[in-house]
Protein backbone atom coordinates (compact mmCIF):
# COMPACT_ATOMS: atom_id res chain seq x y z
CA UNK A 1 0.00 0.00 0.00
CA UNK A 2 2.77 2.43 0.90
CA UNK A 3 5.94 2.89 -1.14
CA UNK A 4 7.33 5.98 0.61
CA UNK A 5 6.53 5.03 4.19
CA UNK A 6 7.48 2.16 6.47
CA UNK A 7 4.57 1.41 8.81
CA UNK A 8 4.89 -0.26 12.20
CA UNK A 9 2.01 -1.45 14.37
CA UNK A 10 2.31 -1.93 18.13
CA UNK A 11 0.20 -2.75 21.18
CA UNK A 12 -2.40 -4.88 19.43
CA UNK A 13 -3.00 -2.28 16.74
CA UNK A 14 -3.49 0.64 19.12
CA UNK A 15 -0.35 2.41 17.91
CA UNK A 16 0.70 3.03 14.32
CA UNK A 17 4.02 4.66 13.41
CA UNK A 18 4.78 5.95 9.91
CA UNK A 19 8.48 6.25 9.11
CA UNK A 20 9.48 8.44 6.20
CA UNK A 21 11.60 5.93 4.33
CA UNK A 22 13.88 7.82 1.93
CA UNK A 23 17.10 8.02 3.98
CA UNK A 24 19.25 8.73 0.90
CA UNK A 25 17.58 12.17 0.63
CA UNK A 26 17.26 12.65 4.41
CA UNK A 27 13.57 11.84 3.93
CA UNK A 28 12.93 14.83 1.69
CA UNK A 29 9.24 15.31 0.98
CA UNK A 30 7.77 14.58 -2.44
CA UNK A 31 4.27 14.53 -3.84
CA UNK A 32 4.03 10.75 -3.31
CA UNK A 33 5.31 10.89 0.27
CA UNK A 34 3.03 13.80 1.15
CA UNK A 35 0.04 11.96 -0.31
CA UNK A 36 0.91 8.77 1.55
CA UNK A 37 1.34 10.62 4.84
CA UNK A 38 -2.05 12.27 4.41
CA UNK A 39 -3.66 8.93 3.60
CA UNK A 40 -1.91 7.26 6.55
CA UNK A 41 -3.17 9.83 9.06
CA UNK A 42 -6.65 9.69 7.54
CA UNK A 43 -6.78 5.89 7.77
CA UNK A 44 -5.63 6.01 11.41
CA UNK A 45 -8.28 8.60 12.18
CA UNK A 46 -10.99 6.36 10.71
CA UNK A 47 -9.74 3.10 12.28
CA UNK A 48 -11.33 2.69 15.70
CA UNK A 49 -8.62 0.21 16.72
CA UNK A 50 -5.93 2.89 16.43
CA UNK A 51 -5.58 5.00 19.55
CA UNK A 52 -2.28 6.80 18.86
CA UNK A 53 -0.40 7.92 15.74
CA UNK A 54 3.30 8.71 15.38
CA UNK A 55 5.52 10.02 12.57
CA UNK A 56 9.28 9.53 12.38
CA UNK A 57 12.09 9.06 9.87
CA UNK A 58 14.35 6.21 8.87
CA UNK A 59 18.08 6.82 8.84
CA UNK A 60 19.83 9.79 10.39
CA UNK A 61 17.22 12.47 9.64
CA UNK A 62 13.60 13.13 10.51
CA UNK A 63 12.88 15.14 7.38
CA UNK A 64 14.94 17.59 5.30
CA UNK A 65 11.89 19.36 3.88
CA UNK A 66 10.71 19.61 0.30
CA UNK A 67 12.65 17.69 -2.33
CA UNK A 68 14.02 20.61 -4.36
CA UNK A 69 14.61 18.57 -7.51
CA UNK A 70 10.88 17.93 -7.70
CA UNK A 71 9.72 21.45 -6.88
CA UNK A 72 12.18 23.73 -8.63
CA UNK A 73 12.35 23.19 -12.36
CA UNK A 74 13.43 26.71 -13.41
CA UNK A 75 15.11 26.58 -16.81
CA UNK A 76 13.58 23.26 -17.75
CA UNK A 77 11.34 22.89 -20.74
CA UNK A 78 7.66 23.47 -20.02
CA UNK A 79 8.40 25.05 -16.61
CA UNK A 80 5.21 25.61 -14.64
CA UNK A 81 5.43 29.06 -13.04
CA UNK A 82 2.63 28.20 -10.60
CA UNK A 83 4.19 24.96 -9.38
CA UNK A 84 4.99 26.12 -5.84
CA UNK A 85 1.44 27.24 -5.15
CA UNK A 86 0.10 23.99 -6.60
CA UNK A 87 2.35 21.85 -4.38
CA UNK A 88 1.40 23.85 -1.28
CA UNK A 89 -2.34 23.82 -2.02
CA UNK A 90 -2.62 20.28 -3.34
CA UNK A 91 -0.18 18.43 -1.08
CA UNK A 92 0.97 20.35 2.00
CA UNK A 93 -2.26 22.04 3.04
CA UNK A 94 -4.34 18.83 2.96
CA UNK A 95 -1.69 17.06 5.07
CA UNK A 96 -1.69 19.88 7.65
CA UNK A 97 -5.47 19.74 7.92
CA UNK A 98 -5.46 15.94 8.23
CA UNK A 99 -2.88 16.01 11.05
CA UNK A 100 -4.45 18.85 12.99
CA UNK A 101 -7.98 17.43 12.68
CA UNK A 102 -7.01 13.88 13.65
CA UNK A 103 -9.13 12.63 16.55
CA UNK A 104 -6.19 10.59 17.89
CA UNK A 105 -3.00 12.01 19.43
CA UNK A 106 -0.35 12.57 16.74
CA UNK A 107 3.24 12.50 18.02
CA UNK A 108 6.40 13.43 16.09
CA UNK A 109 9.41 11.27 16.93
CA UNK A 110 12.22 13.54 15.73
CA UNK A 111 15.25 11.32 15.33
CA UNK A 112 17.49 13.81 13.52
CA UNK A 113 17.44 17.08 11.53
CA UNK A 114 13.98 18.55 10.90
CA UNK A 115 14.35 21.26 8.29
CA UNK A 116 11.88 23.58 6.53
CA UNK A 117 8.63 21.73 5.89
CA UNK A 118 10.16 18.84 7.85
CA UNK A 119 10.40 21.03 10.93
CA UNK A 120 6.80 22.09 10.52
CA UNK A 121 5.68 18.48 9.96
CA UNK A 122 6.94 17.88 13.49
CA UNK A 123 5.54 21.07 14.97
CA UNK A 124 2.00 20.64 13.64
CA UNK A 125 1.84 17.36 15.54
CA UNK A 126 0.29 17.37 19.01
CA UNK A 127 3.74 17.23 20.56
CA UNK A 128 7.34 16.32 19.77
CA UNK A 129 9.69 13.78 21.33
CA UNK A 130 13.21 14.52 20.12
CA UNK A 131 16.58 12.78 19.93
CA UNK A 132 19.30 14.84 21.63
CA UNK A 133 21.22 15.18 18.35
CA UNK A 134 18.25 16.50 16.40
CA UNK A 135 17.69 20.10 15.44
CA UNK A 136 14.98 22.26 13.87
CA UNK A 137 15.47 24.88 11.19
CA UNK A 138 12.99 27.16 9.45
CA UNK A 139 15.24 27.07 6.41
CA UNK A 140 12.67 28.57 4.02
CA UNK A 141 14.36 31.98 4.14
CA UNK A 142 17.66 30.44 3.00
CA UNK A 143 16.18 29.98 -0.47
CA UNK A 144 13.91 33.05 -0.46
CA UNK A 145 10.66 31.44 0.64
CA UNK A 146 8.30 31.89 3.59
CA UNK A 147 7.37 29.24 6.19
CA UNK A 148 4.58 27.01 4.95
CA UNK A 149 3.11 23.72 6.21
CA UNK A 150 1.27 25.83 8.79
CA UNK A 151 4.40 27.74 9.82
CA UNK A 152 2.94 31.23 9.64
CA UNK A 153 -0.03 30.06 11.73
CA UNK A 154 1.65 27.95 14.39
CA UNK A 155 5.07 29.54 14.94
CA UNK A 156 3.80 32.88 16.35
CA UNK A 157 1.40 30.98 18.61
CA UNK A 158 4.06 28.55 19.81
CA UNK A 159 6.89 31.05 20.18
CA UNK A 160 5.50 34.58 20.26
CA UNK A 161 6.21 37.22 17.63
CA UNK A 162 9.86 37.89 18.51
CA UNK A 163 11.16 34.32 18.37
CA UNK A 164 8.95 33.37 15.43
CA UNK A 165 10.38 36.26 13.45
CA UNK A 166 13.93 35.48 14.51
CA UNK A 167 13.80 31.82 13.54
CA UNK A 168 11.85 32.43 10.32
CA UNK A 169 14.06 35.32 9.17
CA UNK A 170 17.41 33.69 9.98
CA UNK A 171 16.76 29.98 9.42
CA UNK A 172 18.82 29.34 12.57
CA UNK A 173 19.43 25.72 13.51
CA UNK A 174 17.75 25.17 16.86
CA UNK A 175 19.19 22.19 18.79
CA UNK A 176 16.66 19.92 20.46
CA UNK A 177 17.50 21.08 23.98
CA UNK A 178 17.06 24.74 22.99
CA UNK A 179 13.84 23.91 21.16
CA UNK A 180 12.57 22.32 24.37
CA UNK A 181 13.43 25.47 26.34
CA UNK A 182 11.31 27.44 23.83
CA UNK A 183 8.36 25.10 24.25
CA UNK A 184 8.60 23.51 20.79
CA UNK A 185 9.56 20.07 22.10
CA UNK A 186 7.96 18.11 24.95
CA UNK A 187 10.88 15.81 25.77
CA UNK A 188 14.48 15.33 24.66
CA UNK A 189 16.03 11.89 25.05
CA UNK A 190 19.59 10.62 24.76
CA UNK A 191 20.62 8.19 22.04
CA UNK A 192 20.22 5.24 24.40
CA UNK A 193 16.87 6.41 25.74
CA UNK A 194 15.20 7.77 22.61
CA UNK A 195 13.49 4.59 21.42
CA UNK A 196 12.52 3.02 24.78
CA UNK A 197 11.42 6.29 26.37
CA UNK A 198 9.45 7.32 23.30
CA UNK A 199 7.71 3.96 23.24
CA UNK A 200 6.81 4.35 26.91
CA UNK A 201 5.02 7.62 26.10
CA UNK A 202 3.31 6.13 23.05
CA UNK A 203 2.19 3.06 24.99
CA UNK A 204 0.68 5.28 27.67
CA UNK A 205 -1.17 7.32 25.05
CA UNK A 206 -2.38 4.14 23.36
CA UNK A 207 -4.10 3.11 26.59
CA UNK A 208 -5.56 6.48 27.56
CA UNK A 209 -9.25 7.46 27.18
CA UNK A 210 -9.05 8.45 23.51
CA UNK A 211 -12.43 10.17 23.42
CA UNK A 212 -11.35 12.61 26.13
CA UNK A 213 -8.12 13.35 24.25
CA UNK A 214 -10.15 14.04 21.10
CA UNK A 215 -12.34 16.51 23.00
CA UNK A 216 -9.30 18.14 24.61
CA UNK A 217 -7.76 18.66 21.17
CA UNK A 218 -11.02 20.18 19.97
CA UNK A 219 -11.17 22.58 22.92
CA UNK A 220 -7.54 23.68 22.48
CA UNK A 221 -8.10 24.27 18.75
CA UNK A 222 -11.06 26.57 19.42
CA UNK A 223 -9.14 28.52 22.07
CA UNK A 224 -7.20 30.39 19.36
CA UNK A 225 -10.34 32.25 18.27
CA UNK A 226 -12.78 32.10 21.19
CA UNK A 227 -13.39 34.71 23.84
CA UNK A 228 -13.07 33.50 27.44
CA UNK A 229 -16.87 33.25 27.70
CA UNK A 230 -17.08 31.23 24.49
CA UNK A 231 -14.33 28.92 25.68
CA UNK A 232 -15.96 28.37 29.06
CA UNK A 233 -19.25 27.51 27.35
CA UNK A 234 -17.40 25.11 25.05
CA UNK A 235 -15.68 23.50 28.03
CA UNK A 236 -19.04 22.87 29.66
CA UNK A 237 -20.45 21.26 26.51
CA UNK A 238 -17.39 19.09 25.87
CA UNK A 239 -17.10 18.08 29.52
CA UNK A 240 -20.69 16.86 29.40
CA UNK A 241 -19.85 14.92 26.23
CA UNK A 242 -16.80 13.38 27.92
CA UNK A 243 -18.86 12.38 30.95
CA UNK A 244 -21.15 10.33 28.72
CA UNK A 245 -18.34 8.09 27.41
CA UNK A 246 -17.66 4.53 28.48
CA UNK A 247 -14.13 5.56 29.42
CA UNK A 248 -15.37 8.09 31.96
CA UNK A 249 -17.44 5.44 33.70
CA UNK A 250 -14.48 3.06 33.64
CA UNK A 251 -12.17 5.74 35.05
CA UNK A 252 -14.50 6.53 37.94
CA UNK A 253 -15.09 2.85 38.74
CA UNK A 254 -11.37 2.10 38.61
CA UNK A 255 -10.67 5.00 40.98
CA UNK A 256 -13.32 3.88 43.46
CA UNK A 257 -12.18 0.26 43.24
CA UNK A 258 -8.51 1.25 43.55
CA UNK A 259 -7.48 -0.57 40.35
CA UNK A 260 -5.88 0.35 37.05
CA UNK A 261 -8.47 1.49 34.48
CA UNK A 262 -8.92 -0.47 31.27
CA UNK A 263 -9.90 2.18 28.75
CA UNK A 264 -11.43 1.21 25.40
CA UNK A 265 -11.25 4.59 23.72
CA UNK A 266 -15.04 4.87 23.58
Amino acid sequence: MYTQLDIETHFDGKLKIAYLNQPATMNALTKPSLSELKDFVHSCNEDETVRCVAISGRGKAFCSGQNLDEAFTVGKEHYDHDIIRKIVVDYYNPLVMEVTRCRKPVVALVNGPAVGAGAMLALISDFVLAHESSYFSQAFSNIGLIPDTGGTYFLPKLLGRQLANYLAFTGKKLPAAEAKSFGLVAEVFSEEEFTPKSMEVLERLSNMPTAAIKLTKKAFAHSYDNTLKQQLDLEADLQQEASETEDFLEGVNAFLQKRKPNYKGK
